[in-house]
This record gives C-alpha cells, structure tokens and sequence, in this order.
C-alpha cells in the first residue's frame, strides 16, 4: 500500500469564503450537550508528538466555545500522536487537540460541552462531487425511486401520479423524477414514447432519468419541443430514433434541454424551501463542504436567496458548467464564467475557481455514451463499432484548460470511459505545457474506467482523481451492464483507486448525489470492500486489487476532497488553527468492523464551529430519518451527473 496523502496543505491555494453561520436559535442540542464541569474525569496520557494545545485561557467568556472530549479524534494528521478532546474556539476556529486532560483546561464557565462517549470525531466529509440544489428540485417532484417495472407496472404507477396532480389537467406537465433508463422489464425492453401515450391523458409527460443523462417523454411532450425526425442531434446530445427514422421520445445528454427548457420551474420560495431540507439531510449525513458540479445562473441565484436567509450550513465550490459548445472558445467561456463569478461574488459560503466539462455519458448497457479507446463488445462478446461519444476533442479541451488555467481557474472534468478519461489527461497536458502551472487541482471525476497505461500520469501532471466509490460493488449494475460489453480485461480495471493510489495520484471523494441516494458512510466503507450495501451475492468488485485502507478512504473524503477544492489550508483535518468543521460519530469508524461503517450515525456537525445538525433535536432526528428512508431506494445507476 502507498503512503498516505501528506497533511501539508499546498501553499499555493487561495483564500476561501468562510462558511455562513446559521441561526443557532433552531439547533436543540441539550441532548448532547451538558454542563461545563462534566469534561470526564477520564484523562489520557499526554498523546505523543505534541499534540496541539495553546495556553489556555480562564475565566467567563476566555474559555473555548465548546468542548468535545471522550472521543476518538482521527486528526488526519501524518505522525500525530492519540487525541481525545478539541475545543473549539469563539472565532469558529479548532482553539485545542489532545488528551482529555489537556482540552478541558479550555473549558470556561459557558463552554459547552459534549461527551464523545467514545465515538470518531474527524473533520467534516467533503463530498467533491454531488448535485444538491438539483436534489432540491427533485424532491418537489414524483419519484420512481429508481425501480426496475415491467411497461404495464410503470403505467400503473404513472397513473396514480397523474390522478394525485389532476387539477393539472390537460396541459400542465407530469415530470416524474428517478426514471431507471435501463429498468424495464423483461431486459431488454426499449423505451418507447407510445408506452407513455397510452396513458389516460393529454398531458405532456416526462421521465427524468436517476443517472442526469437520459429523458423519456411522451409524444406531446415531443410536440411541444417541436422534435421531429428531421431535427438534428444537438452538440454533445442525441434524439434517439427508431428503425423509422422517428425519435422515440429517449433524449440524451444535451438532447435533453430540447424538452426542458419548456417544463415551469419551481417559484423561489418552493425552492428555498426544498433546498434548506436537503443542506440539512447533507449536515446530519456528515458533510461540512460541497462541490456542486453543475451550476449556471438559477443556482447561483438559489444558492444567493439561501445564504440571505441564513439556510446554507456548508461551505459550496461552485463548478460553473460549460457546454461543448462553449468549449469550443476559451475566451469567451472564461469571460462567461468571470461574469457570474462577479455578479454572484458577495455569497457568503461561496468560493469560485472551477468549472466543468462533461467529455462523455455513461457506460452501461443499453445507453453507452460513455467514450472508450476500444469498441463496446456485443451481448456474445464479439467487438462492435461503437465507441461510446466523446463530447469535446482533447485539442479543445486542452485549449480550454489552459486559458483557464492561465487565469487560476482548475478545470473538473465528467469523463466515465478512458478515451474520456485519456482526453482529459491530454488536455491536462497540453495545460501544463502552456501554462507551466502544476498548482491549479485539474480534476477528472468518476473514472470508472481507465486504461492502466494512464494511471502514472496523473501524479506527472498533478491532476486529481475524484471518485465515487460507492458504486465500487459487485451488482447487476457493474456485472450484468457492463462485463459482457467490456470483457473481463477491461473490467478488471473499474474504479482503479489502489492503481491510482499506487502511482501516487491524489484521491478525492464524491457521492454524485442525488444520481444515488446520499449514502457518505456506506461510501467511505465500499472504498475499502468494494461490497459496501449494494452488493449482490457473494464475493466483491477486485477489493484484493482496488480497495483502499480504512484510513486511506477516511483521508480520501476528508483532507483528499480539501486539496481538490483548494481549502486544505481551512479543512480536511483536525489541527489548531482550522476552521471547526467537524463531525462526531456514534461509534469509532478506525476501529469498528468495516461493514459496520455503512450503518454511522452522526451525532454532531458543526460547520466553522456553529452546530449545524444535532442528531438528538427534532429536526436532527427529522433530516436523519430522510436520509435513512432516502437511502434504503434501489440504486439508480453508475452513470453519474
């Protein structure tokens, strides 16, 4: 096993906005917390490489804000000695790490304090990759949950949707959310926009797929957006047509906007309020930062009304999304991407410097729009002369990166397949080669396939591995829709993180949230077994090869994710001087069974030192138990947004 990431933060990362703080009037914490003199009599000895404490302070208000103790503190820190207890100073920043006899010196007569009874306390998850305002607008709408349905059991369904919203009737829109693209049954079956038809309406009716890429209307919906056989593939998207020549009602990537862009929004107030519930679900689950991998305007402007009414608990790395069209002139991308960074840039909690790039789809069958270096294999094994797409051209790409990089931008990249995975990394490349610039965090993310003879290049070109290693199992998802269509050469090679680990990349951890339901401790689990709880049957996804350690994949969604962000210097560990992002656990994850890692509660979250979640008010237990029936829906897919 490789040595772990250092916990030296790169000098060269820029300054941060610092998280928001919400009102802490709405945040019940009696439950965990209790009087001043209760810091345990239970002091360690002193941990050994100095652990970091400053003098203390005595006296009403020079005490530490609060006090954690009887903890497990996984600092990820490199070389630093057992800890027990941090104090959290009234600057929101870490005041104190060490034994419990050391931190509750820092206890004054209005410290509040918090019994660890013995559970992990660590930095905040940073999930460098997930789509929570889109969880938002999701969650305002019906749901399939992701379940595979035979035509009739899917109509049923869609017609109780229809007579819960009948006032609709007969123009408004039906948009149904979590739609499997892959889930009708007997396999095989395509979707088609007459099996939406007969339905027992004239509305428009649209199916958004679980995976972000796929949309599935009926033919009014066809009607309204005016597609037709005639109408042409947009760039980086497809109208998928029939043996007639016809579209099907299935769009693609950016095909998909096609129909959307004629769907009503939510009005503001709906939206503030969905999205404070789902940043909630986020602070029980642990989270403490955000990357929002897809952002134009309307959520910059949801992320603006959010901070004002004092809703965002984390800290938000807007990637501002470019279409390939856009790619396609730098100059231009990088004035568009300056603009809303200036008009948006008085959000506090928000930090600008990156934007995304989708270079292909997704790779399982029957999709597959995910780009591959060689041919998809058929059903029999025998290659076909399909490919997958590639949506910008490495040349382009490259181009892109530069002049973004030039300006210190960082560039985040979906690549799935890896002639994906390798355009990016040429891109990178030609970056690097143009800029001379290794400190900027290039990202690719997802990398659920790439070719080993590229693993070594992303230590050469300083490039990040984002990873969403929940879906690193063995299941009908990676066995069923994919073996065959790779062979078991290429298979091997699914979600490489030992690989990469072993060539010294930087790892870094994303949920993709909502394309799966938000699972962050089952996440840092499958990591380390490639089992996690979505395994089926025996045996796991090349955890012999590919799984990480324990505290590898602890470091991967703590400090991993920080660096790729750029806000190591604020974050992703336990030390004093950091902001207090912290997280305390119902039990120490460095020690428990790994299996038992999926089924963590969080007890406490604080965000910049202000409790954000409380596992044992009201509304902590309200936002877990949503996370909890959230997470027990089928899986929606491995593509990801």
């Amino acid at each position: 096993m490789s040595a772990e990431p250092s916990a030296t933060p790169a000098p060269s990362e820029p300054s941060a906005t610092p998280a928001p703080k919400p009102p802490s009037a709405s945040v019940a914490r009696r439950s965990l917390l209790a009087a001043a003199g209760a810091v345990g009599a239970t002091g360690l000895v002193a941990a050994a490489g100095a652990p970091a404490v400053a003098s203390p302070a005595h006296g009403r208000r020079r005490g530490a804000a609060l006090v954690v103790h009887n903890a497990r503190v996984f600092t990820g820190v490199r070389g630093a000695g057992p800890a027990r207890a941090v104090a959290v100073g009234r600057d929101g920043r870490i005041l104190a790490v060490g034994s419990d006899s050391e931190v509750r010196r820092f206890a004054g007569r209005d410290t509040e304090v918090v019994d660890g009874c013995g559970g992990s306390l660590l930095s905040g998850i940073h999930d460098g990759h997930a789509h929570p305002t889109d969880a938002a607008s999701r969650s305002l709408r019906p749901s399939l949950d992701g379940a595979e349905r035979r035509v009739e059991e899917l109509q049923k369904t869609l017609t109780g949707f229809l007579k819960d919203s009948s006032g609709d009737e007969p123009d408004g829109w039906l948009v149904v959310e979590d739609w499997n693209p892959v889930g009708l049954l007997p396999r095989g079956t395509a979707p088609h926009h007459s099996m939406l038809d007969a339905l027992p309406t004239r509305r428009p009716v649209v199916l958004r797929g679980g995976d972000g890429h796929n949309m599935w209307g009926n033919q009014r919906a066809l009607d309204i957006a005016k597609i037709t056989a005639t109408t042409p593939d947009p760039v980086g998207g497809k109208i998928v047509k029939g043996a007639d020549g016809k579209p099907t009602g299935v769009l693609k990537d950016d095909a998909q906007p096609l129909v959307s862009r004629h769907i009503p929004e939510p009005g503001e107030a709906e939206l503030v309020a969905a999205a404070a519930k789902v940043f909630a679900e986020a602070a029980a689950s642990g989270i403490t930062t955000f990357m929002e991998a897809v952002v134009g305007e309307d959520e910059l402007a949801l992320y603006r009304a959010l901070a004002e009414a004092g809703k965002l608990p984390q800290r938000v790395v807007p990637a501002l999304r470019l279409t390939s069209e856009q790619a396609k002139d730098p100059r231009a991308s990088v004035a568009y991407a300056k603009k809303l960074c200036d008009d948006f840039d008085g959000v506090r909690g928000l930090r600008f410097g990156t934007v995304k790039v989708f270079l292909d789809g997704v790779i399982e069958y029957p999709a597959q729009t995910a780009a591959l270096l060689e041919p998809y294999l058929d059903k029999d094994g025998r290659p076909t002369d399909h490919r997958g797409d590639l949506y910008v051209s490495a040349a382009d790409f490259g181009r892109l990166s530069a002049a973004f990089n030039a300006e210190g931008w960082q560039l985040h990249a979906h690549a799935i397949g890896d002639r994906a995975v390798r355009t990016a990394l040429d891109g990178y490349a030609h970056a690097l080669r143009r800029t001379g610039r290794r400190d900027v965090r290039n990202t690719i993310a997802h990398l659920q396939l790439v070719d080993p003879a590229d693993l070594p290049r992303f230590t050469e070109l300083g490039v990040v591995a984002c990873m969403q290693l929940q879906w690193a199992t063995r299941n009908a998802w990676t066995m069923d829709a994919l073996l065959p269509y790779l062979g078991a050469a290429r298979h091997r090679w699914l979600y490489p993180a030992r690989g990469l680990q072993s060539h010294g990349a930087l790892l870094s951890g994303g949920s993709d949230w909502p394309v799966d339901p938000l699972q962050v401790w089952n996440q840092v689990r499958t990591a380390v077994d490639r089992r996690g709880t979505d395994a089926e049957g025996e045996g796991d996804l090349y955890r012999a090869k590919e799984g990480i350690s324990r505290t590898s994949s602890l470091l991967t969604h703590t400090l991993g994710t920080a660096r790729q962000l750029r806000m190591a210097h604020l974050t992703g560990t336990v030390e004093r001087g950091k902001q207090a992002d912290l997280v305390l656990l119902d039990r120490d994850v460095t020690r428990c069974p790994v299996a038992e890692i999926s089924g963590v509660e969080v007890r406490l979250t604080l965000g910049g030192g202000t409790v954000v979640h409380d596992g044992g008010s009201p509304s902590g237990r309200a936002a877990a138990a949503r996370v909890t029936r959230a997470a027990g829906r089928p899986r929606v897919s491995c593509g990801c947004g």
